[in-house]
């Protein structure tokens, strides 16, 4: 069932409260996506950017990665799309993505998202690369606000896309 915005906890407890906003989040970039083909999901906002639908679903894996994985599990994973030679591949390198694997991949790292935050409370502490140490409630803040400034690009690529605005 997808996450609606009337669906957000008005007067929830703050952990509640900050999964919920990220669920919701997750589920706009899928409501913006869906529907659409691999042609127009890889379609790009205008030159000379590389800003797409399946770009933002491909980046957006690699900070679920990179934040629940790498710095707060502290696993030794690498990332998905983008290398050292082409820190951007996962905007860059749309145009023969495979779209299926870009959102089984997304899929996959926002439910082993999860599945880290189950197991940890909002005080708990991972390490970013720079050293900095953060807490899982900083994470899930940062998160809100990275998927917000996204699904605001998703918002203006889709009407590009098709004209579809405002769900």
């Amino acid at each position: 069932m997808p996450v609606e915005y009337l669906d957000l906890p008005r007067n929830a407890d703050e952990r509640t409260t900050l999964i919920a906003f990220l669920e919701w989040q997750r589920a706009t970039l899928a409501r913006k996506c869906a529907g659409l083909t691999a042609d127009q999901l890889r379609e790009r906002c205008a030159a000379p950017s590389t800003l797409s639908l399946l770009g933002l679903v491909r980046h957006l894996a690699e900070v679920e990665r990179g934040w629940f994985r790498r710095t707060l599990a502290l696993q030794d994973v690498e990332q998905i799309y983008s290398s050292e030679a082409d820190p951007d591949g996962d905007f860059n390198n749309v145009d023969v993505a495979d779209v299926e694997e870009a959102f089984s991949s997304w899929h996959g790292e926002c439910e082993q998202a999860r599945q880290i935050v189950a197991t940890r409370g909002l005080d708990d502490t991972g390490r970013q690369r720079t050293g900095q140490i953060v807490s899982l409630r900083w994470i899930l803040v940062h998160m809100i606000e990275e998927y917000s400034r996204h699904n605001g690009h998703a918002d203006l690529l889709r009407e590009r896309i098709d004209g579809a605005v405002g769900y």
